[in-house]
């Protein structure tokens, strides 16, 4: 790499500080964003158009782990797309950037010209139905938003027609879905969905991830000393499930429980999405739940978890308080979404009551570490929607080998059911319907992050598919491309964003 293309790479801070120079100086600044993944004519083309808006072009480049397109994407790490964009004669200055939340450092940076190119512009158009997309609304009103003309060349399509990122069957779903599913008619069914009314009653987990590094073994002890490193902290369980669910759905409310003694009430509150409107309980006798996780840094795989929770029910006072505000409320939602961790809120008579008033009733049932065996789907009478994984369709079933077709049929029978999804990880999903259809869904999703949150997510996206009366294959289509997303995502860091699963979508059907 040459001095002068060196010279033009920065850090995020000091590209911050040399826009606010420019511009002091009466420098017009023109910024464009994006991965800049593939160097194609299209790209040369809009660099060109946005540096003759300006006196001065930047480009912020999207890091690895905030590039939320496809499965093998980028192809190209950040750094090798960073000196590639830093190597063209348009650019005077680059950096590499987070991207969450989207378009953040534009409004940091503050550009006296935002530039967006035709490829993007028509990408937009097609997700948001506008030229500028859900994110840009916020952007500084200084900021004047060019759209760049000329011919359009799209990465995604170059790079789905030259690279196999899929196997056989999975691209010969995703051409069969397209055929019966157009974009436009996707979107208008994930619109339609922002209306509904959605209400989530369930555990509220907060997830801390420590993160350690191997210093060796212990001379005096069997076991292996790790050094600690930092810590992240993400509200999680019901608490991601609402996050979730209110990136689609405008009006969401949460029933939840806390603990008296260090609630957590603050973290959560400043970690729940505007729109979600939540009510706390708190039970006297244990902690708000905390899972903490144990990592190695290097290597990213979890080396222990120890939980700080009551498990037991909560008291028949608290019960009874719970309930008395669940019948006056219930019958206003749409959907009612269960989230049971099997940490002691969700009673047997809340669960009547629930199943008595619902209009929609969706339930997913997990099995932790904390409740292996005796937090089962079969202690619920009826619900409508069923979400689970594979592990816990077949501890409720007793069919520990199987066929995965026998499990779900047995489970769909027993339950009387509308609708049963089961996630079977890398082997994507499997549904039925009370008339006996069986559909099948493959994973979309070929890097892995965590998979902590990503059946949350599946959820969180499907049950209001299903209240809608959405067509079984496009729920399970939905559902899995959010999952794909979600296991992109450490842990519970962020939720997955409406723009993004539309995105999403919208890439792997090209």
């Amino acid at each position: 790499m040459d001095e002068v293309s060196k010279n033009k790479i920065l850090t995020f801070k000091e590209l911050k500080e040399k826009v606010q120079a420019l511009q002091k100086s009466g420098k017009k600044v023109v910024q464009s964003h994006g991965i800049f993944d593939l160097i194609h004519p299209g790209i040369i083309n809009h660099l060109n158009s946005a540096r003759a808006e300006g006196d001065i072009l930047i480009v912020t480049v999207i890091k690895d782990e905030d590039v939320r397109k496809m499965p093998g994407r980028p192809v190209f790490p950040g750094k090798m797309r960073l000196e590639n964009v830093a190597s063209l004669i348009p650019v005077d200055y680059v950096a590499l950037v987070d991207d969450t939340p989207p378009f953040e450092c534009i409004r940091q940076l503050k550009p006296d010209v935002f530039a967006k190119g035709r490829a993007y512009l028509e990408r937009d158009e097609k997700i948001h139905g506008n030229a500028i997309g859900e994110e840009v609304t916020q952007l500084p009103p200084e900021t004047r938003v060019f759209e760049t003309i000329g011919f359009s060349f799209s990465s995604s399509q170059i790079i789905n027609s030259l690279l196999d990122m899929y196997p056989d069957d999975t691209k010969a779903y995703l051409k069969d879905f397209s055929s019966r599913y157009s974009f436009s008619e996707i979107v208008k069914y994930i619109d339609d969905l922002r209306k509904m009314k959605v209400l989530i009653i369930g555990d509220g987990i907060i997830d801390e991830y420590h993160y350690c590094q191997t210093m060796g073994k212990s001379a005096k002890a069997h076991l292996v000393v790790n050094q600690y490193l930092f810590h992240e902290v993400f509200a999680g369980g019901a608490f991601a499930i609402a996050n979730h669910t209110a990136g689609i759905c405008e009006q969401v409310e949460l029933v939840t429980l806390l603990g008296r003694n260090d609630s957590r009430e603050s973290f959560v509150r400043d970690n729940l999405k505007k729109n979600v409107k939540a009510k706390f309980y708190f039970r006297e006798d244990g902690p708000t739940i905390v899972k903490k996780r144990y990592i190695n840094h290097y290597l990213n795989n979890k080396l222990f978890e120890i939980n700080y929770l009551d498990d037991t029910f909560i008291d028949s006072e608290l019960e009874e308080q719970i309930i008395e505000d669940l019948i006056t409320i219930l019958p206003d939602f749409d959907l009612v979404l269960v989230s049971d961790f099997g940490h002691g809120l969700i009673t047997k008579k809340m669960m009547e009551i629930i199943e008595k008033h619902s209009t929609n009733m969706a339930v997913n049932t997990q099995t932790n570490g904390a409740n292996t065996g005796y937090n089962l789907i079969t202690k619920y009478g009826q619900p409508h929607f069923i979400c689970l994984d594979e592990p816990e369709a077949r501890l409720a079933t007793q069919i520990r080998f199987g066929h995965i077709e026998e499990v779900l049929q047995r489970l769909s029978e027993r339950l009387n059911t509308d609708s049963l999804i089961v996630t079977q990880g890398k082997h994507g999903s499997i549904a039925i319907n009370k008339s006996g259809e069986i559909v099948k869904t493959p994973v979309f999703s070929s890097k892995v992050v965590d998979t902590i949150g990503a059946g949350d997510a599946f959820f969180a996206f499907t049950a209001p598919c299903y209240a809608n009366k959405l067509p079984l294959d496009f729920t399970t289509f939905v559902g899995n491309a959010a999952a794909s997303i979600a296991i992109q995502i450490m842990g519970n860091k962020r939720p997955v964003e409406k723009s993004e699963l539309l995105e999403f979508m919208h890439t792997i059907l090209k």
